[in-house]
């Protein structure tokens, strides 16, 4: 889970994942897609049950005069969130 203060990028390059922005469906991803979440959106992304994932994630640094973490790490989710559909 994560709070990107100027959002994220995604990048699949291999296996089979998931990614759910709060109140959101569950998405599958393949390799080739690529997801940005804005800043400030909380999200979590993994590899799907019985799959592996490999990923680039990016995120830009804060602009000069800007304080605060460029992303905020959560807690694990759920079984009951991480296997909704």
């Amino acid at each position: 889970m994560a709070l990107p203060a100027n959002g994220q990028t995604l990048h699949v390059t291999e296996g089979l994942g998931l990614v759910q922005s709060r109140g959101g469906e569950v998405i599958e991803i393949r390799p080739g897609d690529t997801i940005y979440t804005p800043p400030g959106e909380w999200h979590w992304h993994g590899a799907a049950p019985g799959h592996f994932m490999s990923h680039l994630a990016m995120w830009e640094a804060l602009g000069e005069g800007q304080e605060g973490p460029e992303a905020t790490w959560g807690e694990h989710v759920t079984d009951k969130e991480y296997r909704a559909k």
